[in-house]
């Protein structure tokens, strides 16, 4: 097995068309490919971000139909490279919701692993809109590793990111890198990405391959950019900025032994019951 790998994350602005999303990221993907990239990651919703829940649901198509993964499963092909579609929304037979999947494509543009995203966003961010995923989208039902040349990855999708003990379930299976495509909202972003991205490399001593939307998309939706690679100490060593592009580093695997043998906090886990309620003693003399 190879101990290291050249990987680019590519930092795209999806529109609410999976057309002209399409078109805009092709080009960057065999430009990462002429720069030998060998493991190439997109990012959450990299074909169309639709503000529309409605809408949602009206354009999305099966995974046999959608025209982003025949188009990355093609330059899987032509590029040689291992592709990771970070995510589409998909149709699945007798559900009235879309999935939210993540997709690894090998080089003969086959499909090698699915990952259905697990925790949906649902939240009031304070940045004047309101995200509701759950309206269009059902929930995963299990974690994934996904086998590579390079060793097992663990998969994830955006808001996963905030979950730790998802990412420690994939470590311990064996996950030396951890993937994190993402549509992180600008506001969110801006506090939290770097934090928590940082933080899970370091807890689990993993590799973090985080490729992230940008820019400002239908409806004034703003999304946060800073793709990152992360090293298993946490150190950033590659950050896409705010606008559409791709970043790339050479990542050596061994860095995940070196640092799982300094700190073995994977081993260290401990059972405990849960707490209950606090229970309030008396001063003395009372």
């Amino acid at each position: 097995m190879p101990n290291s790998v050249k990987v680019a994350l590519i930092q795209n602005c999806a529109e609410r068309d999976m057309a002209p999303s399409i078109a805009a990221v092709e080009p960057l993907i065999r430009t990462a490919a002429k720069d030998k990239a060998q493991f190439i990651l997109l990012p959450e919703m990299v074909a169309m971000l639709e503000p529309d829940s409605a809408k949602v649901l009206q354009k999305t198509v099966s995974e046999a139909e959608d025209p982003a993964l025949k188009s990355f499963r093609a330059l899987a092909q032509e590029t040689g490279a291992w592709i990771l579609v970070g995510s589409l929304l998909l149709k699945e037979p007798g559900k009235s919701r879309v999935v939210n999947r993540s997709l690894l494509v090998d080089p003969s543009g086959a499909i090698t692993a699915r990952y259905d995203k697990l925790h949906l966003f649902d939240v009031d961010v304070g940045d004047g809109q309101a995200y509701k995923e759950s309206a269009t989208v059902e929930p995963g039902e299990r974690a994934v590793l996904a086998a590579t040349p390079w060793g097992l990855a663990g998969l994830s999708i955006c808001y996963d990111l905030r979950f730790a003990y998802l990412y420690r379930a994939l470590a311990q299976a064996g996950a030396t890198m951890l993937t994190v495509p993402a549509a992180f909202t600008y506001a969110t972003g801006k506090a939290h990405w770097h934090v928590l991205a940082r933080a899970r490399a370091i807890e689990t001593g993993s590799f973090v391959l985080a490729p992230n939307q940008c820019g400002t998309h239908a409806e004034g939706r703003k999304t946060w950019g800073h793709s990152l690679i992360i090293n298993p100490w946490g150190e950033i060593l590659a950050d896409g900025g705010e606008d559409v592009g791709i970043v790339t580093a050479t990542i050596d695997l061994e860095q995940v032994t070196e640092a799982r043998r300094k700190i073995p906090a994977l081993k260290h886990d401990r059972t405990f019951p849960a707490p209950g309620r606090p229970v309030l003693q008396s001063k003395a003399g009372e």
